[in-house]
């Protein structure tokens, strides 16, 4: 089936913030300690993600829907907050998620090829220490995805825990 990544629209905004839902479920996981942080709330739903709603037109953010034969899958948010220290970065994938039933088939490194055809620059791609699937994920993505002048720095465990890719496209 086809995959297409292309910009959310405002019609996509619920779609968004219910796809969230999904990813901060599978965020909860590792986190077992922070049980607060990841509460149901009364309305059976997790809190909303902070800052979604600056990505409705602000400068410097791209939310982007991904779709497989035109059903949504996913979602990408990128912004220009870099997670080596807070600063500027011209390209920082945010946010990155395919639902787990369209994961292991090759979809996931299609949707990242047209993410960066469709936003070329220097980029940076960090992945919490904890997420396993991402760790395995990213390396293979960007390789078969042929960037440029790739480097893996390790988070300085203030503004990141993990490894952050830095690559052109």
């Amino acid at each position: 089936m086809e995959i297409a990544v292309t910009p959310a629209t405002e019609a996509d905004r619920a779609l968004i913030a219910g796809l969230m839902q999904f990813y901060v479920y599978d965020f909860s996981e590792m986190h077992p300690g922070e049980l607060e942080r990841f509460a149901v709330e009364p309305d059976g739903l997790f809190g909303p993600y902070p800052g979604l709603d600056s990505y409705r037109g602000e400068d410097g953010r791209w939310p982007l829907v991904i779709r497989r034969g035109g059903a949504p899958i996913g979602f990408v948010l990128i912004n220009q907050v870099s997670h080596r220290d807070g600063g500027f970065v011209e390209r920082n994938m945010a946010e990155f998620f395919v639902m787990r039933q369209h994961r292991r088939g090759g979809l996931a490194t299609e949707a990242l090829r047209q993410v960066l055809a469709r936003h070329p620059g220097r980029w940076e791609a960090a992945v919490l220490a904890r997420n396993t699937g991402a760790l395995a994920f990213w390396p293979r993505a960007l390789a078969a995805c042929g960037v440029r002048d790739l480097v893996a720095v390790q988070g300085d465990g203030v503004h990141w825990t993990g490894p952050i890719w830095t690559f052109a496209c």
